[in-house]
């Protein structure tokens, strides 16, 4: 089995505020609930500060607001349709998307670069973009022919592990333990060398 790991280029920001509301409408959201969304999308602003000066309010007209419950489930409908022009599977959450099927043979090969062509066109329709240069691939199985594939031209880069969802994938869990008990000590070292008075 080959699967690629997909990154969608500032996820959140790009996201089409039009487009967005008319896809939660075909979802068969109305009345009150598809108002208070539309509500919440528009008449948006920024500004940015930078040590005390302050830019002037600009109008925000793309993407949704992050570390949000109600952006998360939007981005989701956003992306929903992906599962329809593909063949092989899918798993979406949030902004973290994969990709992956059997790679038996070329037809199957074929099929995956397919899949990952109609991805770049649907990014196209839907005014979104991949980031290819971080998008990766991951062969597993020892039979495994290790195909190539591409997005936009460019040769997607070959992973033995990658984190998915904080959890590295294709390890075992021994494995898994050491990472996650090195960062603490990690930042405990930075702790050590940057402040001179630890006590209480």
């Amino acid at each position: 089995m080959d699967i690629v790991f997909l990154d969608l280029a500032k996820t959140f920001d790009k996201v089409p505020r039009k487009r967005l509301v008319e896809k939660v409408a075909k979802h068969g959201i109305g009345g009150r609930l598809y108002k208070v969304t539309e509500n919440w999308l528009s008449g948006r602003k920024q500004r940015v500060c930078i040590k005390g000066c302050e830019s002037s309010w600009q109008a925000v007209l793309s993407g949704v607001p992050q570390c949000s419950v109600l952006g998360s489930v939007l981005f989701l409908i956003f992306i929903n349709n992906l599962d329809e022009i593909i063949r092989n599977f899918i798993l979406k959450f949030a902004d973290d998307t994969k990709v992956f099927g059997k790679t038996i043979d070329d037809n199957d090969k074929c099929k995956l670069q397919e899949d990952l062509n109609k991805f770049i066109s649907w990014a196209q329709k839907w005014k979104m973009e991949f980031n290819v240069r971080t998008c990766k691939v991951m062969h597993t199985g020892n039979t495994n022919n290790k195909f190539s594939y591409e997005m936009n031209g460019k040769v997607l880069d070959k992973v033995l592990v990658e984190t998915d969802l904080g959890i590295m994938s294709d390890v075992k869990s021994s494995q898994q333990c050491v990472v996650a008990c090195n960062k603490p000590n990690e930042v405990l070292g930075i702790i050590r060398r940057t402040i001179s008075y630890k006590e209480q």
